[in-house]
């Protein structure tokens, strides 16, 4: 999964495809976890735009977010945010998310 800067995410975002912008710290033992299934998740769906940044870099994403805590999924569509994600709870729950209008 490649690090994404803002203006990637902008572009990502604008491009009207559904994307997935995954929100991680280093030192948050849950987002180790969260990165191995966004790992599986980026083989099982190659067609879809993922991307991660380290939420310490990107403090303005975290207020225009709202994001309370990490990890944490942004999912895009159509050029909006349309689900923010806090609770990975499986691979196959991931999966399925992000498979929806991406077919």
């Amino acid at each position: 999964m490649e690090e994404w800067s803002t203006e990637q995410w902008e572009a990502a975002k604008q491009s009207g495809e559904k994307t997935a912008f995954y929100l991680y710290t280093p030192m948050c033992g849950t987002c180790a976890v969260a990165s191995k299934m966004m790992s599986i998740i980026e083989q099982l769906l190659p067609q879809l735009q993922i991307g991660k940044a380290n939420i310490n870099f990107l403090e303005h994403i975290a207020y225009e977010h709202q994001i309370e805590s990490v990890p944490c999924l942004l999912i895009s569509d159509g050029g909006k945010v349309t689900e923010k994600i806090y609770a990975f709870q499986s691979v196959p729950f991931l999966y399925e998310l992000l498979k929806k209008s991406i077919d």
